[in-house]
């Protein structure tokens, strides 16, 4: 056999190995790719259980304490950013402002003994809490989701092939909001507020 032969022989052969190898990597970052879509996607769903229970909720609080507008206005802004938000990273900022929105409501029912005790109320937070402890598992699996296929991205040999076959590293984390990392402060000595009277 001759030499050119052999070195014919032999580019087919590598050539056939990087193919080979970038379909492979091709095919796996598609299936990561989509494992992050479908994890996003049950957070989205959670998310929108939220977003529906929000306005019974907010109607609740608004029966007894009238005098809340700026909040009940910030929770209605936020809500609405995050049902007209299609990005993941809309979401997740949209999600923050609502968080935040939704912990001074919920700070705002503590100094109102009647609502305290509205069985309406209480079953609306109820349901809101086991919504924000589904958020919490989506957002977990999501986030180890995303680092999984961001991982692989980058990781040689796939990022000599991710970016030509259209794959890049994604940055859209859930983190934890500005409003989670506050702490609460705590008055003993401050008179309870007075309820406004129920008309």
């Amino acid at each position: 056999m001759s030499k050119f032969a052999i070195v014919f022989i032999t580019i087919v052969v590598i050539l056939l190995l990087c193919v080979g190898k970038y379909v492979s990597v091709k095919n796996t970052l598609v299936q990561k790719n989509e494992a992050v879509k479908s994890t996003w996607s049950q957070v989205d769903v959670v998310l929108q259980r939220r977003a529906d229970l929000i306005p019974n909720l907010v109607e609740t609080v608004k029966g007894i304490t009238k005098q809340e507008q700026a909040v009940f206005g910030e929770i209605a802004q936020a809500r609405s950013q995050l049902l007209s938000a299609n990005a993941p990273a809309d979401k997740i900022a949209a999600n923050q402002r609502l968080d935040g929105a939704l912990g001074r409501l919920l700070a705002i029912a503590e100094n109102y003994p009647q609502l305290r005790s509205s069985e309406n109320f209480l079953r609306l937070q109820d349901e809101l809490a086991g919504t924000e402890n589904r958020i919490s598992v989506e957002r977990k699996r999501y986030n180890d989701t995303l680092q999984d296929y961001n991982t692989y991205v980058q990781q040689f040999p796939a990022s000599l092939f991710a970016a030509s076959a259209g794959f890049k590293p994604n940055t859209a984390y859930f983190q934890a909001t500005e409003a989670s990392r506050e702490v609460p402060k705590v008055n003993f000595n401050s008179p309870e507020p007075q309820p406004a009277p129920v008309r």
